[in-house]
């Protein structure tokens, strides 16, 4: 399995109504696809979305890494030693995690496929389908109430709520609203991407905790970089913390750990820089009791494929968040993960289970 050629194209797909969160709003999926072909004719699907106010990756970014600095390195080699590839890979260049991603899940694609087994096998094969929350974005409460009831009338029973935008009252009002319009069956998780102070955070929880609101959990209250207020807010609050932006690398999900910063860990392949960092992650938190989610960005079906799976693939990953391809106004992706509701299935092909080789043309240039 010599890796032959790399092929870079890129999509924008629109989204059925504007993602909002307290970072950002985002009307479009637009993200890098790479095609790794060998030589018995196998391809290796990859995607890296651009993120820039959370990865620090555009579109030009992503594409100047992959085809400047890890085309060179992957032309020739055998994907059987993919550990030499994914090292190589990450060690060419500082950041560019979510170009990492795409390459490093191109590999496992391939790998998996030598192997026959679907990727999620290949990795641990804990379970064989998941079940994904879904988003409400940050608007006025009434207007997320409404949202709120809609999904979970199409069969949703876990909502990720986006919080942070504006002053803490009114989150408290979006909070309050969402669960008088869901009842108290359906859980609501909390994310504030970084959008409140320390004290906020510890205040609006606790006020949340009074009125008896339910929170399963509080994802990201505060600044990722701010690890000490991140700790502050986990041991002042009832509710279980969960860190998202302040853990990138296992670096970052080390210091979380040994400091007790927060109680759950949320791992992105855009993140990490793909499953391979995001596996010691993954086995770090597990050795330290703290169960892990593993969510996305604003991706298609290739991406979140890969990220689903690593999360079917390992016990300690206990929350799923992939509602992302349903954002999505059109799908042309063959192939991949499975939805029938909330409830995610995988096709039993080896690797990825991605099988439209000429994805993105529709919707994107060759480059």
């Amino acid at each position: 399995m010599i890796i032959r050629s790399v092929e870079v194209r890129r999509q924008s797909i629109p989204l059925h109504q504007p993602f909002k969160t307290a970072l950002r709003t985002v009307t479009h999926a637009e993200s890098i696809l790479i095609f790794i072909h060998t030589d018995d004719g196998r391809v290796g699907f990859g995607e890296a979305p651009a993120t820039i106010v959370i990865t620090g990756d555009s579109l030009d970014s992503i594409q100047s890494a992959i085809v400047h600095t890890f085309t060179p390195i992957l032309i020739g080699k055998s994907v059987l030693a993919y550990e030499q590839i994914l090292h190589a890979i990450h060690y060419s260049m500082i950041n560019s995690s979510s170009a990492k991603a795409a390459v490093d899940m191109a590999i496992y694609d391939l790998i998996s496929q030598h192997c026959g087994l679907p990727l999620y096998q290949f990795l641990g094969g804990y379970r064989d389908q998941l079940e994904t929350d879904y988003t409400v974005s940050v608007n006025a409460p009434k207007e997320m109430g409404e949202d709120a009831i809609r999904y979970v009338k199409a069969g949703f029973n876990v909502l990720k709520v986006k919080v942070g935008k504006g002053n803490v009252a009114e989150d408290l009002l979006r909070i309050k609203e969402i669960r008088s319009c869901v009842g108290a069956e359906v859980k609501i998780r909390i994310d504030a991407n970084q959008g409140w102070q320390v004290k906020e955070a510890i205040h609006s929880i606790r006020r949340m905790e009074d009125m008896g609101l339910n929170i399963e959990l509080v994802e990201q209250p505060v600044k990722a970089s701010d690890i000490e207020g991140l700790k502050m807010v986990t041991d002042a609050v009832e509710t279980p913390i969960m860190a998202d932006e302040s853990v990138f690398s296992p670096a970052q999900a080390f210091e979380v750990l040994k400091r007790r910063a927060a109680d759950l860990i949320n791992i992105k392949l855009m993140k990490a820089g793909g499953i391979y960092k995001a596996q010691i992650i993954n086995h770090m938190a597990e050795e330290c009791g703290v169960e892990c989610m593993v969510g996305s960005m604003i991706e298609s079906r290739i991406a979140v494929t890969a990220a689903a799976h690593l999360a079917a693939a390992k016990k300690n990953i206990t929350r799923y968040d992939f509602d992302a391809p349903l954002l999505l106004r059109n799908d042309i992706i063959e192939g991949g993960v499975r939805y029938v509701g909330r409830v995610m299935t995988f096709p039993a092909t080896p690797g990825l289970g991605i099988t439209n080789a000429a994805i993105g043309e529709k919707v994107g240039i060759e480059l």
